[in-house]
């Protein structure tokens, strides 16, 4: 009797992920990272419409149907360091407890946490010419003018938008930063 219970509460589940997809279509942005918070147990970093209801339908149909095999997990776990990054957190996140990790504390001056401290001179060498900017208390200073980020800058080296974390290296945990 109770695996009749079970059973139909799956089924109702199940059926009930075509609505929840739906929905997702006429929900806002706050709305959506809303439900991202409720699906994932963690806040979105992102805003992008889109992006979050492709994660947030992805999740929904994941908790309802099952996640990746144990065979999927034991291959991605098999190919190590291979991977990207995401598969290889995965493996992690389904290994222990979910639990939200805490808050990331914001900066007391409003910048970016991101950013090296004040002073930190960025280098980049792009198409032969080294570009230099320095990190300030109220934004990115290049050639002589203040600028509101890396990116902008990167925009206006390169003529097309780039991450400008990405740009000057400091995404990948190397640091091109000269201090002064």
């Amino acid at each position: 009797m109770a695996k009749k219970g079970i059973a139909r509460a799956a089924r109702k589940e199940l059926a009930d992920v075509p609505h929840q997809l739906a929905a997702l279509a006429s929900m806002s942005v706050p709305d959506l990272a809303e439900k991202y918070l409720e699906v994932y147990g963690e806040p979105t970093r992102s805003r992008n419409r889109d992006y979050l209801k492709k994660r947030l339908a992805f999740r929904i149909q994941e908790l309802a149907e099952g996640g990746l095999s144990a065979r999927a997990v034991a291959r991605i776990s098999e190919l190590g360091d291979k991977l990207p990054e995401r598969w290889r957190m995965r493996q992690v996140e389904e290994t222990k407890p979910a639990t939200p990790p805490p808050p990331a504390p914001a900066p007391v001056d409003g910048r970016d946490a991101r950013l090296p401290p004040p002073g930190t001179v960025l280098t980049r060498v792009f198409k032969g010419a080294q570009h230099r900017v320095t990190v300030r208390e109220e934004g990115i200073e290049y050639d002589g003018q203040l600028h509101r980020s890396l990116s902008s800058v990167a925009k206006l080296i390169t003529g097309t938008a780039w991450n400008g974390f990405t740009f000057f290296g400091l995404k990948d945990g190397s640091s091109k930063a000269v201090r002064r």
